[in-house]
């Protein structure tokens, strides 16, 4: 029996009968079609049901943005990933225990902003502020990598956080926008960091570490001897926890601009923003139980081929790769893991579902 939020799942590969099953315990939502957000290319978007806090939850006012008790949510807003932009925060809001108390910070680029109001109209009751990205600067430090979509400039928004959230933001779940959460966020936001750490992410050890760097950096001594004396494995930076606190004193932002600039002079690795993360970071994080980022989901930066979910609990599951799970069902060539996404997907449909 396969089964989320935070239990086992046996076997790991489910067939489309367990895909099945688990599509029919998941809860059934009808929403009502009549409220729609439409955007700039025509697609409209269904408004979500509104979910309140459990008794038990802090009482925080509706406009602060700035509360310590609440779960403060970073994503990127941009066309492409809008729809999926939309399932991930249906999906947090619908298994969180106190969905009134999550704050959602955008970052969009100045020509996209008034995404933001697509987002409100889906979701009116949204305590969310949208900042501008000037794109800019990180521009002129991108190298071109195996996948287009890699090198979009608002890709590395991430590396900017600490300088585009206000200083009262102290801790952030950065999310990318091609996931979508199957238990409570609160969990993931309560990891402990412990002493002088800035970020965690869940690692994978096993992974190939050397494939990320070029042999133009691992022949030059003084390069590979960055890795020297620090256990570092490979962690997917879509889902982190980071304290913007100590990323501001350690002035990281810094440190990561620097290798990008290296990277111009001497390529020393290949695939977009990752790279400067393990460089600064690797080996120096807190880990994060691997429920919370069941990645890969969308295949290979390549051929965006069909894979199944790891061994394990799933708390968490993450299309990364160059296959989208709303693409891939609208070409009506779905993969079957797919169809976990979708009922979170608000797109207005010509049919929609009547209770």
């Amino acid at each position: 029996m396969f089964k989320l939020g935070g239990l086992k799942s046996t076997p790991p590969s489910p067939s489309p009968h367990h895909l099945l099953c688990l599509l029919l315990l998941l809860p059934i939502i009808i929403i009502n079609a009549t409220a729609t957000a439409t955007t700039a290319s025509g697609r409209r978007f269904k408004e979500a049901p509104q979910y309140d806090n459990s008794p038990a939850c802090p009482s925080i006012s509706a406009q602060d943005m700035c509360s310590q008790e609440a779960v403060h949510v970073a994503m990127t807003l941009d066309y492409p990933y809008l729809r999926g932009t939309m399932a991930a925060i249906f999906s947090i809001l619908q298994h969180s225990s106190c969905p009134e108390n999550i704050r959602f910070h955008f970052i969009s680029t100045p020509s996209s902003t008034h995404l933001h109001e697509a987002i409100s109209s889906s979701f009116p009751y949204l305590r969310s502020q949208i900042y501008s990205f000037d794109t800019y600067p990180v521009s002129g430090l991108i190298s071109s990598s195996i996948r287009s979509a890699l090198d979009s400039p608002l890709n590395y928004a991430r590396n900017y956080l600490a300088n585009i959230l206000p200083p009262c933001v102290q801790k952030v779940v950065y999310l990318d926008s091609d996931l979508v959460l199957v238990d409570d966020i609160a969990l993931l936001a309560a990891t402990p960091l412990g002493a002088g750490t800035v970020l965690a992410a869940p690692e994978y050890c096993n992974a190939n570490f050397t494939i990320y760097f070029t042999p133009t950096f691992w022949a030059n001594p003084l390069l590979s001897l960055t890795f020297s004396e620090r256990n570092a494995c490979y962690f997917n930076t879509g889902v982190m926890v980071i304290d913007l606190e100590r990323w501001r004193e350690g002035d990281y932002t810094t440190k990561l601009v620097e290798w990008m600039e290296l990277q111009k002079r001497m390529r020393i690795y290949e695939l977009g923003s990752l790279p400067p993360f393990l460089l600064v970071f690797a080996g120096n994080i807190a880990s994060v139980d691997h429920k919370w980022n069941q990645h890969g989901l969308g295949g290979d930066n390549f051929r965006g081929l069909c894979r199944n979910l790891h061994p394990g609990p799933v708390s968490l599951l993450h299309w990364s790769g160059k296959g989208k799970p709303w693409v891939r069902l609208d070409a009506n060539r779905p993969c079957p893991l797919d169809a976990l996404w979708a009922p979170y997907d608000l797109l207005q449909t010509q049919f929609a579902l009547e209770s």
